[in-house]
This record gives structure tokens, C-alpha cells and sequence, in this order.
């Protein structure tokens, strides 16, 4: 591995693109130091200490939550965006057509989710500079007199740190190594580990520290056993005579080959999504919290704690939103690459199963059936905390449970494009 790593250092090409990507997380990170005016440090800092939500985002963010920097929202609202678009296109048949026109249909998409970002960041940064201003962190936040001012020019910081983000991350994408807004947030999640250590040190807490080094190693082990975990299906291509000249005929196809299907084809996203619909009821529950009627501020409050981490229901609720994430999104990506469909067109079939909607509900079962591992492996990752809190007597890990997912999700994934630009190269790559 060290040696395919000096050979990936060795080539003009792939230097230039990983000393872009190390730039870019820099100018990143140095950005998430930019704090927002009119903010409690002390304040802000026990409030954090207080609440396992607000750091599950700062571990998102890199910090820069717990700063309330302009990054504080980091790429979230255009994941947020994303999901949205992801969850319209088979319901709204404009966009379905679009998601099957190719690079051109995908390339308006995405510009429609840049376009809905935009929104979303506005609304989630005054979500969450409500939130501090109830809880006396920042000064000066409203609609009205002179706060007017300084209220917009915060939003407007907000927003703009997220659409920076985001364009940091489609540099990496497009000019760097491995998905940008991937990147983004494994150089987030990364950049706090140091400081989780130390602070175990600092307390002596060293069983934790152990108990916690062990279960990140077996986790490893088992994401990257299970990410890269495929059923291969056996696909037969069909003869096709091309040209005669005289006796001789001129035939193609013939050749035996298989189609892979992943136990895991939705990645983290599950997680992700998730992940962010368990945190909205909870952040919108919070505004009516201390509302002057009495029966609305209850079922706030009731809303509040369920959606806290702090209780068991949070975490059950988790499993099977992951579990059931896990299977729309798969299906989603399936639907999306037409297999049936493709396969007939190119004279290929599955031994013993006819072409068309056999082949389609074939598929189908088999996907199914090996997506139930996938989906129950990534709801125990997800819980994970939830179920070594009674070991290390807490459920704040040293990279939370999504978060050492994406970690191993983006390693492997930037692995394999320099394995590829190795193999280009006749170099021997990463992976034997």
C-alpha cells in the first residue's frame, strides 16, 4: 500500500490533484474559524457541553458549529436539498424524465438543488440563531428595530458559508480526488478526533478511550466487509451474427459475465437522511417550547424529548428509519440504472429466468433479500452509541457511529479512483 502510495505521489497528474484536495480542506478548515459577531463563548460553550444534539452537528461541522463560525452549517442544507430532490423525482414525472436524460437531465438537477440550498440554509440559520438567542449565546437577533441590521447580515454570513462549502466541494469533485462534498465532511468528522482523545486523557479515562478503540477497530473491519460485499449474478450474452462472406460467419457476443449487486448499495445516505429527519422535528419543537399556551408548549416539549438522544425511543426510532431509508434509496438507485432493460437491449439474460419482467422481478428478490443485510448492518451502526453507552459509560464516541461510516464510505471510495488512475498508468494499485 505505501509503495502504490509513492507511485500515486510519483505521477504529475495525481500529485497535483491530492496537494488540491489537502488545499482545499485547508482553506475549509481555516474558514471554520471565522466566528459570527455578537457571540457568548462562555456561554455558547456550556451549552454545548449540555447537549448530545448540538454536538452530534458540531462533529458534522469540524467545530465549527461550536464556534457558530460562518461554516456552522456546513454542506448540511444542501444534503437536506438533495434528499428533497431525491424523494421528488419518482413522484414528480418532470424530474423523472430529467433523471433519465442522461448527464444533461442530471446536470439540471443539480442545479435545481443548488437553487434549493439557497432557501433551506436561510431557514436553517435562523433555526439555529434562534436557538442560541433563546439560550442568551447571541445578542442582537431579530426582525425588528435596530437588530434588523445585524439579524440579516448573519443570515446572509450563514448562507453564504454553505454555498462556499459546497463550492469548495465541487472543486474537489471536479478537479481534486474522491466526491468534494464527501471530503467536505470526512475532513469535518477527522478534525475533532485529536481533541476527543485528549479530552479522555485529560479526565483519565482511559477504559473508555480502550473500550472505544477496540469497537471503531471491529467496526471497520465489518463496514468494510459489508461495503464491499456483492452478489454476483450470472448474465449470458446471446450470439449475434454481424456479416456473412460466403461461408464464413462473422458473430459476436457469447461471452459469459455477471452482474454485481451490492449488500450495501445506499452507502451512508441512509444514515444521512436519517439522521437529518431526526433532528428537524426536534429543532422546529423547539421554537414553541416556550410558547405562552400551555398545551402547545407540552406537546413540544413531548416532541423535544422524544427526539432527544438522550432517551431510548430516539435510538429505536433510528433503527427503523435507517432500515427503511436503507430500502427506499436502494430501490431508488435501482430503478434509476434500468437493469432489466439494458440487459435485454444488449442480447444479454440470467440462466433459466426469461428477459423482461422476469428478469426485473428476478432481480428484484434477490436485491431484496440482500438488502435486508445491508439495511440491518448500517441501523446497528447507527445505534451503535446507543448500545455501548452501559460499557463506556457514555454515548458520545470517539467518531460517532454515521460519522465512522463516512469515514470508511469516503477512504474507500477516493482508494479506488487512485486505483483506477494507477491501473491506467500500468502501476500496481491499493487493493490485491
Amino acid at each position: 500500500m505505501l509503495q502504490a502510495l509513492k507511485n500515486a505521489i510519483k505521477l504529475p497528474d495525481l500529485r497535483r490533484r491530492i496537494i488540491f484536495t489537502i488545499i482545499v480542506l485547508i482553506v475549509y478548515r481555516l474558514a471554520s474559524q471565522i466566528a459570527i459577531p455578537g457571540i457568548n463563548h462562555n456561554v455558547l460553550r456550556d451549552l454545548f457541553a449540555r447537549s448530545q444534539l448540538l454536538g452530534l452537528l458540531d462533529l458534522f461541522s469540524g467545530g465549527a458549529m461550536s464556534n457558530f463560525s460562518i461554516m456552522a452549517m456546513g454542506v448540511y442544507p444542501y444534503i437536506t436539498s438533495s434528499i428533497i430532490m431525491t424523494l421528488l423525482e419518482p413522484i414528480i414525472p418532470p424530474l423523472e424524465r430529467l433523471a433519465k436524460e442522461g448527464e444533461a437531465g442530471r446536470q439540471k438537477i443539480n442545479m435545481y438543488t443548488y437553487i434549493g440550498t439557497i432557501p433551506l440554509a436561510l431557514l436553517q440559520g435562523w433555526a439555529q440563531a434562534t436557538l442560541l438567542q433563546r439560550e442568551g449565546v447571541l445578542s442582537g437577533f431579530g426582525f425588528s428595530g435596530a437588530a434588523l441590521l445585524p439579524t440579516v447580515a448573519t443570515l446572509i454570513a450563514l448562507t453564504a458559508g454553505t454555498m462556499l462549502a459546497v463550492w469548495l466541494g465541487q472543486l474537489i469533485t471536479e478537479q481534486g480526488i474522491g466526491n468534494g462534498v464527501s471530503i467536505i465532511i470526512f475532513g469535518g468528522i477527522v478534525s475533532r478526533i485529536p481533541q476527543r482523545v485528549g479530552e479522555m486523557i485529560a479526565q483519565q479515562n482511559y477504559g473508555a478511550l480502550i473500550a472505544f478503540l477496540l469497537i471503531t477497530a471491529i467496526t471497520v473491519g465489518v463496514i468494510v466487509v459489508v461495503q464491499e460485499g456483492v452478489r454476483r449474478i450470472p448474465v449470458q450474452y446471446g450470439r449475434r451474427v454481424l456479416a456473412q462472406r460466403g461461408n464464413r460467419l462473422r458473430v459476436a457476443g457469447g461471452q459469459s459475465t455477471y452482474v454485481p449487486l451490492r449488500v450495501n448499495s445506499a452507502g451512508m445516505i441512509p444514515l444521512i437522511f436519517a439522521q437529518s429527519l431526526m433532528i428537524f422535528p426536534g429543532t422546529v419543537a423547539s421554537y414553541f417550547v416556550g410558547s405562552s399556551n400551555a398545551t402547545i408548549s407540552k406537546i413540544a416539549t413531548g416532541v423535544q424529548s422524544f427526539f432527544s438522544p438522550q432517551g431510548n425511543w430516539y435510538w429505536i426510532f433510528y433503527f427503523f428509519l435507517v432500515v427503511g431509508f436503507t430500502y427506499f434509496y436502494t430501490d431508488v438507485v435501482f430503478r434509476q440504472q434500468n437493469l432489466p432493460e439494458m440487459l435485454q437491449k444488449n442480447h444479454g439474460f440470467i440462466p433459466g429466468i426469461r428477459p423482461g419482467r422476469p428478469t426485473a422481478d428476478y432481480l428484484n428478490g434477490v436485491l431484496g433479500r440482500i438488502t435486508l443485510v445491508g439495511a440491518l448492518f448500517l441501523a446497528v451502526v447507527a445505534i451503535l452509541p446507543w448500545l455501548t453507552r452501559d460499557l463506556t459509560e457514555t454515548s458520545t464516541m470517539l467518531i460517532t457511529s454515521a460519522g465512522l461510516l463516512i469515514v470508511v464510505g469516503v477512504v474507500l471510495d477516493t482508494m479506488k479512483q487512485l486505483e483506477a488512475q494507477l491501473l491506467m498508468r500500468h502501476y500496481e494499485g491499493f487493493i490485491k
